[in-house]
């Protein structure tokens, strides 16, 4: 990759993959709203040219970027968040957003379009870890778009004579996490001295820090397969309050809240990526443990 194109530049993934690409000397066209309160994210560099575009305009992006792009990264979603799930219409329009950035990536001259799928295209599985070619099948109006963009976008690049690769994102942690995870929502209460309260968190589950997401896309960018899925993940799981009692111990918190409230109505209890396709095809491997990647994102928060 020589010059790429990234949309949800702001994104937790979107600043981690721009860092890593500023590291292999990289030009990078980051397509941002020129209000966003995340401008900041965005590292200075004669090699980062804003774009401001909204998704809704995602199309006028050719007339906006004056140079020939080889790689385009589509991370922008709309509609995200704790409240994501509550309107399936609202939902759908990713699905149109991201067919406008493949026709706009084409345009562009790039010869490899990037999505950002999700671990929620599965639903629920109760599997050791669930890989590109497990069943999929959507609960949740996001999980059923981003399958949808996934598929649809596919078969548009497959018209454009462009490669297409989609990876689905598990769970990330780390810099620029929404407050509302329960990591991010987690440390910021053991940090204040507040009390915390969690289920009984047996679920088996699969966290991947932040800069370890970004050097994923990265990998993906340059050595990925045209026509992989590739799950996202650490592809290690272990019992989710085990993640809490580490979060715990590293802030100083002196209880957890571990079992202090009841799991939700059917709740995902096993969730790890099998990443045997990812790390054959791209050398990926996670350089960071969770307890390095929390005591980062600690230094992170107390800097707020």
């Amino acid at each position: 990759m020589k010059r790429i194109v990234i949309t949800g530049a702001t994104s937790m993934i979107g600043a981690a993959l721009i860092e890593k690409c500023l590291e292999k000397d990289i030009e990078l066209y980051c397509v941002v709203r020129k209000d966003s309160p995340k401008l900041g994210r965005i590292l200075s560099s004669p090699k980062i040219h804003l774009i401001d575009c909204d998704l809704e305009r995602i199309d006028r992006l050719p007339s906006l970027i004056p140079e020939t792009c080889d790689t385009f990264y589509h991370i922008a979603w709309g509609n995200t968040g704790e409240n994501r799930n509550k309107s399936t219409e609202l939902q759908s329009k990713n699905i149109a957003y991201t067919l406008e950035a493949v026709k706009a990536a084409h345009k562009l001259g790039c010869r490899r379009f990037i999505g950002a799928g999700s671990q929620a295209e599965y639903g629920p599985l109760d599997l050791e870890k669930i890989g590109p070619d497990a069943a999929a099948n959507p609960t949740t109006p996001y999980g059923a778009a981003k399958l949808a963009a996934g598929l649809l976008s596919k078969m548009l690049c497959r018209e454009l004579g462009m490669e297409w690769i989609w990876p689905r994102i598990f769970s990330v942690y780390g810099i620029y996490e929404k407050e509302t995870t329960m990591v991010a929502s987690g440390l910021r209460k053991m940090l204040r001295g507040e009390p915390t309260a969690f289920t009984p968190a047996q679920q088996r589950w699969d966290y991947l820090y932040s800069k370890d997401a970004g050097l994923a896309y990265y990998l993906i960018g340059e050595r990925g397969k045209d026509g992989s899925v590739y799950c996202v993940g650490s592809g290690q799981a272990r019992p989710l309050y085990t993640y809490i009692e580490d979060m715990a111990r590293l802030t100083g918190a002196k209880e957890a809240g571990i079992g202090a409230r009841p799991y939700p109505p059917n709740p995902v209890m096993n969730l790890c990526a099998d990443t045997e396709n990812l790390c054959a095809d791209t050398g990926f491997q996670p350089e960071y443990t969770f307890e390095r990647g929390i005591e980062e994102t600690i230094q992170w928060i107390q800097t707020l």
